[in-house]
């Protein structure tokens, strides 16, 4: 039903910024908490950010801090992550997600329910 596709993925140098997005289709969007996971290789997914339906209200973890924003554009059915000052550790694939609970901070991969295919992120030194 509900279908997530990230884009904006790439090759960046160590202090670089990109931005990803999150165009979601189906379900009620404006309704759903989003958040963006990311995985290392040999490493488990772990949060990164989350963005409320309510208010709107941010989260993020705490290596990020600073650095990365989510947002989201409701007309658009799209939830962004605005990279700043990127480093080689967050070389990761990183995957949009949506909770369709609507939790104000969700964190954990068991809260979400919707996931998409990952866009791969490099970040060199």
């Amino acid at each position: 039903q509900v279908q997530l596709v990230e884009s904006g993925g790439g090759s960046v140098q160590e202090g670089g910024s990109l931005r990803l997005s999150c165009a979601a289709s189906g379900g009620t969007f404006s309704r759903y908490a989003m958040g963006w996971f990311r995985q290392a290789p040999g490493k488990e997914r772990e949060f990164v950010a989350a963005i409320s339906w309510r208010y709107p209200s941010t989260y993020y973890t705490d290596s990020v801090k600073g650095r990365f924003t989510i947002s989201r554009d409701n007309a658009k059915n799209t939830v962004y992550l605005q990279m700043n000052i990127l480093k080689p550790e967050d070389t990761a694939v990183y995957y949009c997600a949506a909770d369709r609970g609507g939790r104000n901070r969700p964190s954990k991969l068991s809260e979400y329910d919707y996931w998409g295919q990952g866009t791969q992120v490099n970040v060199s030194s």
